[in-house]
């Protein structure tokens, strides 16, 4: 018990320092793959606590490495950090930073006593990038035993209902030509695009209730009496799992096709970024998370959520190769939900402030609480994640 008493006051000594990391992380406001200032305060941070800290790692700049201790048992603890385009900090990625600072701050005196080696990994673009899964194959989990992080919501609980999420990005190519003058002369990429949305909106009919399919147009055209030689959108299709996502998305990039074909255009796909997976919460862990998140004054529901709030997160990826959590934080926000500016605003507010403290302080008691089971940390140090063992990055 002194142990988790020991967290929760290495939290709040460092609460203003941490409450000022989130604000200024709000304030850059960094999309994903360009977070440099927010992934180096959140570096600066750990090396400054004595984290042994690499800033760009592999192939990605803005991903962050620290480490302290070198016990048997390795705890990851995921630090996001990327904005939304036009809309900043809508999804709180600010006080995701700010919290995995704080636990890993608070675990990491304790490292030695504990058997611990503490990792805490900025992991950037999560927003569609994948930053996590580009981190997993290029090794920087490997040797972990349990992996988590907290995310702020409007609402509360100690799991995340998710879905299966792969990005396509689709560009069409026509002929131009004079729209009054020459339009038998034309090739209109933007009518391709039109058959396609049109197809898409049919194909919701016959789809499971669970999956989704939406998108963006991005390039439409110059000018209206040009008939339009390029037309270009954005699209996410996300279902159940793995396996209901490979039914769904091959009949989402046919009705891409059947524009191409009505139209004679060309059509090109291009990923921009790896799968997201379905997400498989380890019981234990949450177990343990909600028993020390009351500890720290959190209210948990006593009902399921409702498993149409879904969204997707590259943390899935993860929590197939490893025991991993994902709690929800409720953060008071006048009735606005993630990814609406009104979010965007409350992720500073003293509300969100609260959400970064409990957050590093309920992930830094329940390292503690897993290390000290002595039946939980036996189950984790039976497996070590290792990138090279992991059967879905092949998939995604």
């Amino acid at each position: 018990m002194d142990l988790l008493h020991t967290t929760d006051r290495s939290v709040d000594d460092a609460r203003d320092r941490l409450l000022a990391l989130s604000h200024a992380i709000h304030g850059d406001a960094e999309v994903g793959f360009e977070e440099h200032t927010s992934s180096r305060r959140v570096a600066d941070a750990l090396d400054q606590a004595g984290f042994a800290v690499t800033h760009g790692v592999g192939d990605l700049d803005t991903a962050v490495v620290a480490e302290s201790g070198d016990g048997p048992l390795t705890v990851v603890i995921c630090a996001e950090y990327d904005a939304l385009p036009g809309i900043g900090h809508a999804c709180g990625h600010n006080i995701i930073a700010a919290a995995a600072v704080g636990a890993g701050l608070a675990l990491a005196p304790l490292a030695d006593e504990l058997g611990l080696r503490v990792r805490v990994l900025g992991t950037p673009a999560e927003e569609g990038g994948g930053g996590k899964v580009l981190m997993l194959r290029q090794g920087d989990f490997d040797g972990a035993h349990l992996a988590m992080m907290v995310h702020p919501a409007p609402y509360e609980s100690s799991t995340i209902p998710t879905l299966a999420v792969r990005h396509v990005d689709v560009r069409f190519r026509g002929t131009s030509a004079h729209a009054s003058a020459f339009p038998e002369l034309g090739v209109n990429a933007a009518d391709a695009l039109t058959v396609a949305q049109v197809a898409l909106g049919l194909l919701r009919q016959h789809i499971r209730p669970q999956d989704r399919i939406h998108g963006i147009v991005t390039d439409g055209g110059d000018a209206p009496n040009i008939v339009p030689e390029r037309a270009a959108g954005q699209w996410y299709a996300r279902a159940a799992d793995l396996e209901a996502l490979d039914e769904l998305y091959p009949k989402v990039l046919r009705c891409f096709e059947a524009g191409a074909l009505a139209t004679g255009a060309e059509v090109v796909f291009d990923e921009p970024g790896p799968a997201y997976t379905e997400f498989r919460h380890d019981p234990d862990l949450v177990a343990v998370w909600e028993q020390q998140a009351t500890a720290v004054g959190r209210t948990l529901p006593t009902a399921a959520l409702d498993p149409r709030l879904a969204g997707s997160t590259d943390m899935a990826n993860v929590s197939l190769g490893m025991p991993a959590i994902h709690p929800m934080l409720a953060i008071q926000a006048d009735g606005a939900v993630n990814h609406q500016p009104g979010f965007t605003a409350a992720c500073i507010t003293a509300d969100a402030d609260r959400a970064v403290r409990d957050g590093a302080a309920a992930m830094a008691r329940t390292a503690v609480a897993a290390a000290t089971d002595a039946r939980v940390r036996e189950r984790l140090l039976r497996r070590r994640y290792r990138a090279a063992e992991d059967p879905y990055l092949d998939r995604v």
